[in-house]
């Protein structure tokens, strides 16, 4: 008979129960593990911190700086429904098939009633005891006693493997609704802070200031830890209480074999669990066990007869070699008891009788480094559509027991098992398992939470087929790198970040090792990703690097962009500018300079004075004044642009300045008298403080200095004769070089005394605003009746000069004398510009 089952018609045999045939295999889940039909690739946005991070399996995940629009609001905690609901779905599933009654907790009552006043009272209790002491099932039962002591209830954490970060993290999403947010350090420090609540983490790992970090995170959180002996201490200052967990009395240990038999022992058996009891030390699970040894031994000697009619026990081995199972119920009753040292490490023995589907589902447990695979999967990875009733028979045996969101091997069972033969052919098992869970953990149909509970086994297999990855054939896939490049994303989008860091490290191993560079990109950018969220901005930088390297080598233009996004975050984070430092290499940063008026070279000055040769036409740059502090200097492309710009300003100055010297000489007719042949040191233009226009300067006395002046145009007005150059020509007010007749100049004459020409005056205005200051004096005026000669000004400039002195080209003697005979100041009708 079918033990699942109870129906006639649903047991395998008809309405009369005289015709039994097998029960009709269920259908497979999967006929191999080729990979389905490739689907739109599932990107899952999370916020994570200032950070909005959008997954991506394929091109590699994309962080940016959290739009305003995206910022979520402050989450809300859980109703107690939804903390139910979700504490239901994290805890282990209960196993298909036939367990066995629940046995219930014995010797534990003092213990369990003096941990509820502790924590009653607010206190922190660490329960210690060794494996397999039942300190799992303590907890639990301590948990439902404390249901209404808290305002958020009891939170029940898994602490295997676990650091006391994750346990925040952990913390925060088990109180608050908040599935796709993970807050940065501060912002989590101040939501835990508000919970209120017993929280119990199982197998912990950890003490010290790790402990005492935890706890002043959440002071108003009473914490019942359970930890083993060998887990390190809470420093001497935190304020956790110590409760050690014993082993049960001989009384306790036979009462929990005789509720696992279900009858009561013989004198001989009592003798043995005895025997038992003084060698385990009371240890709880050896009872189970034991107790699981007799229940197999009363099954052997019921005979043929109670044999399961569909092949339960057939495929088992005999307890001894000398023991026939085939034979009567009279000669079956003679099975001896099992040996100490058979009852001490009972797992080889125990599995030697429980079916194939069960043996086999031990042996992928012990490649996996105990990590049990959900029953969902068994009968995938063993053949047998009727594997996941396997779960159920480990289980009840007492070779498992509940881990986290899984189950996990017993304290002892991995190690009997390897002694056994269990441990051959390990290699092989966990590339199978390997290859299940990278098709698994692909399918479109699997969400990222199922894959975060299936976390410890994935991890394992990939631990163990990673390091013996080899180049795979054309065509063909490194089975390590599928799972990573499969797993990776599920564990970011559940936010398992620890499991996420792990298979990154693995996949770009294994990727190295088979030779995919887009794989190794891939892997060294989300490495670089996950740094960046974690605030390590220099494994960011690195990892961000070596995966541009590697997909600039592949052209991979769309993984190129991502890169580069990422590492411009790294760099604003870091306070540095991406580029400017090879753009800048080698070139001197830019100084401030300052536009102003240089005094000739030395060399100018010293020729003779007011008959310097006609050398080249010189061209003043501005003075570049002393380069200011280096911390006030600005490089970068601002700089660059400022560069090339003030260079094509100096470049069409410089052509400017070329044309007119060259249109000046086209011009020229030759004449020695020529004001335009004579080109002088220093500019007659100036720019007036007053009106802001360009103005040449008034001719003043001669200074002796021989500075001539710059002559920079010529009379284009004949005057009323018509002839150029004469003296009726008019003289322009604003122009810079004045008529010989109209401006006082240091001339020669034949006897080589100095004279002065008077200055004639203008009475009438141009529409042009003065030149100089309000201020300056006017020029006097010279009555032309009276021949006085007036002293030159050697001390500067004339008064209506208010920038520099001009002077105008020698004069002839003939010119002087054309000079002389304007004795009157300028009538009215005199034309003025």
């Amino acid at each position: 008979m079918d033990p699942t089952n109870r129906g006639p018609e649903e047991y395998g045999q008809d309405g009369d129960g005289h015709s039994p045939r097998p029960r009709p295999p269920r259908d497979p889940l999967t006929a191999d593990y080729t990979q389905h039909t490739p689907g739109p690739a599932r990107t899952v946005r999370i916020v994570a911190g200032e950070h909005l991070l959008t997954v991506n399996p394929v091109d590699g995940s994309e962080i940016e700086l959290c739009p305003p629009t995206e910022v979520p609001e402050r989450p809300v905690k859980r109703t107690a429904e939804q903390r139910a609901e979700a504490e239901r779905t994290a805890r282990p599933p209960a196993p298909a098939g036939s367990t066995g009654s629940a046995l219930p907790l014995l010797g534990r009552q003092d213990e369990r009633e003096h941990l509820v006043r502790l924590l009653a009272r607010g206190r922190s209790v660490r329960l210690t005891g060794p494996a397999g002491s039942g300190r799992t099932s303590l907890l639990d039962l301590v948990a439902e006693d404390c249901e209404d002591l808290a305002p958020d209830g009891v939170i029940r954490l898994a602490g295997f493997r676990r650091t006391s970060a994750e346990l925040l993290h952990d913390l925060f999403h088990a109180v608050h609704d908040a599935d796709r947010l993970r807050p940065e350090r501060e912002e989590l420090l101040t939501l835990v802070r508000e919970i209120g609540a017993v929280v119990v983490v199982d197998d912990l790992g950890f003490g010290g200031t790790d402990l005492d970090e935890l706890l002043d995170a959440t002071p108003e959180c009473a914490f019942l830890l359970g930890a083993t002996p060998d887990t390190p201490a809470p420093s001497a200052d935190s304020a956790v209480d110590e409760v050690a967990l014993s082993g049960l009395d001989r009384a306790g240990g036979v009462e929990v074999i005789e509720r696992a038999v279900g009858r009561v022992l013989t004198e001989e058996e009592s003798n043995w669990a005895g025997d038992l009891w003084f060698e385990s030390e009371g240890l709880p699970l050896r009872f189970v066990q034991a107790g699981a040894l007799l229940r197999q031994r009363d099954q052997l000697r019921a005979g043929v007869d109670a044999v399961d009619a569909f092949g339960v026990f057939e495929d088992a081995r005999p307890l001894t070699g000398s023991v026939d199972v085939a034979a009567g119920a009279g000669e079956a009753e003679e099975i001896p008891l099992p040996s100490l040292g058979e009852a001490a490490a009972p797992a080889p023995l125990l599995a030697a009788r429980l079916s194939a589907s069960a043996r086999a589902t031990l042996r992928f447990a012990v490649a996996l480094d105990g990590e049990v695979p959900h029953q969902a999967h068994l009968p995938a990875l063993v053949g047998d559509t009727h594997a996941d009733a396997a779960l159920g028979e480990l289980t009840a045996c007492g070779l498992v027991s509940p881990v986290g969101t899984g189950y996990r091997l017993a304290a002892g069972v991995q190690t009997q098992l390897e002694a056994a033969g269990y441990g051959e052919e390990v290699a092989a098992r966990a590339q199978t398992a390997a290859q299940h869970y990278a098709w698994w953990a692909a399918h479109p149909s699997v969400t990222p939470e199922r894959v975060c509970a299936e976390a410890e086994a994935l991890l394992a297999a990939l631990t163990v087929v990673g390091p013996t990855t080899s180049p795979p054939a054309e065509g063909e896939e490194a089975t390590a790198v599928q799972l990573a490049r499969a797993a990776a994303p599920a564990f970011a989008a559940g936010l398992h970040w620890s499991a996420w860091d792990s298979a990154l490290h693995e996949g770009a191993e294994a990727a190295r090792l088979a030779g995919e560079s887009a794989d190794r990109a891939y892997f060294h950018h989300e490495m670089g990703v996950l740094a960046l969220c974690a605030g390590d901005l220099d494994r960011a930088r690195s990892e961000l690097e070596a995966s541009l390297a590697l997909r600039g080598t592949l052209t991979d233009k769309r993984g190129t962009v991502a890169g580069r996004r990422a590492l411009a975050l790294v760099a604003d984070a870091s306070g540095d500018v991406p580029g400017l430092a090879a753009a800048t290499a080698g070139e001197e940063v830019p100084e401030a300079r300052h536009e102003e008026s240089a005094s000739p070279p030395r060399g100018i000055q010293a020729l003779p004075p007011a008959y310097a040769p006609e050398a080249e036409t010189l061209v003043h740059r501005p003075v570049r004044s002393s380069p200011p502090p280096a911390h006030h200097s600005r490089g970068g492309l601002k700089g660059l642009a400022k560069r090339n710009l003030v260079a094509a300003g100096a470049g069409a100055l410089l052509v400017a300045v070329l044309g007119t010297v060259v249109t000046l000489g086209a011009t020229s007719n030759g004449d020695a008298d020529d004001p335009s042949d004579r080109v002088g040191v220093n500019p007659s233009a100036s720019s007036d403080l007053g009106d802001g226009d360009l103005d040449s300067d008034t001719p003043g006395g001669d200074t002796g200095t021989g500075d001539t002046g710059t002559a920079t145009s010529r009379p284009t007005d004949p005057g009323p004769d018509g002839t150029t150059g004469t003296s009726d020509d008019p003289t322009p007010t604003g122009s810079s070089v004045p008529t010989p007749g109209a401006s006082s100049s240091h001339t020669s004459g034949s006897g080589g005394t100095s004279t002065t020409t008077p200055r004639p005056s203008s009475s009438s205005t141009t529409s042009r605003p003065p030149s100089h200051t309000p201020s300056t004096p006017p020029t006097p005026t010279v009555d032309p009746t009276t021949p006085t000669t007036q002293p030159t000004d050697t001390t500067g400039p004339s008064p209506s000069d208010t920038t520099s002195t001009t002077a105008s080209a020698p004069v002839s003697p003939s010119t002087a004398d054309s000079a002389s005979s304007v004795s009157s100041p300028a009538s009215s009708s005199d034309p003025v510009i």
